[in-house]
């Protein structure tokens, strides 16, 4: 009849947007099986049942559950921004844990590193993992060459670090420590560098053409000792701080019969993307070479050692 409105369609309470209309430009499209709650209530893992209908993208604006891990959101895609690292320009703290392998306890065998890392929130940014046959794990130690590749929470591999085998001792200045960040894989970012230095540990940040971008010194005595080790990133006349790589002390159980690290970096915000990246691959370079020795009780002391 003119002038009367027919009843939305059952489970339909607008009858603008019954079956076959298109969502108008700007709404929310819920992905079905995930209860997104009140603005600001943090419901992100509550799960309902999924409706009958067509299949929609999941929001990128929320967190993933992914096999028990909360991933951070998947940031929308940037113009001169390596594919994967959209999620470096939200934060300006990173946490990295690894993991503790049962079988590298109770054996001394050494295994494949992997670590997590984190966000402020606790989230998952990325995983990465160690690619290192088992021959070159046993016999060269913590001063091998390695390869660690980087993923997201899509499964793509956004970085590789390559560490090629160098000299673990600051004696032989000719052919000291050098960590290549890719990103993505085959496409070099940036650079870690060890300097000579009687006594600190030194690095530079390099870009991907080798020019000297920033500075990391560390504490004369590399060592746990119930605190914190800070490395500081400064500017390359080293008057200026820019962030902080920094050791986290983990307990006496843990630090006596494990080498599993806990790591902090801190950055601007407004860091080059790139940047920040290649201050991951440093915070890597500096475990392997001052913090890996822990379960075997040979944990190196400063560079000398």
């Amino acid at each position: 009849l003119p002038g009367h409105t027919p009843p939305p369609p059952p489970g339909f309470s607008n009858p603008n947007f019954g079956p076959g209309n298109q969502v108008p430009y700007g709404y929310t499209q819920h992905a079905p099986g995930v209860y997104q709650g009140a603005a600001g209530a943090g419901n992100y893992n509550f799960q309902v049942q999924a409706m009958a209908g067509p299949a929609v993208p999941p929001i990128e604006s929320q967190p993933i559950v992914n096999k028990g891990a909360m991933w951070m959101p998947v940031p929308p895609p940037l113009p001169n921004c390596p594919p994967g690292l959209e999620y470096l320009t939200q934060i300006d703290q990173i946490l990295i844990h690894q993991q503790i392998e049962l079988l590298e306890i109770l054996t001394g065998f050494e295994t494949n590193n992997k670590y997590e890392i984190k966000n402020a929130l606790g989230q998952r940014v990325y995983f990465a993992a160690e690619d290192t046959d088992c021959c070159t794990r046993n016999c060269c130690g913590p001063s091998r060459p390695f390869t660690l590749r980087i993923i997201d929470n899509l499964g793509h591999e956004v970085i590789t670090l390559q560490r090629p085998l160098r000299c673990s001792s600051c004696c032989f200045p000719c052919c000291l420590q050098e960590l290549e960040v890719q990103a993505p894989p085959g496409t070099p970012v940036g650079y870690v560098v060890q300097n000579w230095h009687p006594c600190l540990p030194k690095f530079t940040i390099q870009d991907e053409k080798r020019t000297d971008m920033l500075k990391i010194t560390g504490p004369c005595v590399v060592c746990s000792c119930c605190e914190d080790i800070n490395f500081e990133v400064k500017s390359l006349d080293e008057t200026a701080n820019v962030g902080r790589i920094s050791k986290q002390w983990t307990g006496f159980v843990k630090e006596a019969f494990t080498d599993a690290d806990n790591f902090g970096i801190t950055f601007p915000m407004d860091l080059d993307i790139k940047m920040k990246a290649v201050m991951i691959g440093a915070c890597f370079l500096i475990d392997f070479m001052f913090f890996e020795h822990a379960a075997d009780n040979k944990q190196r002391a400063g560079v000398w050692q």
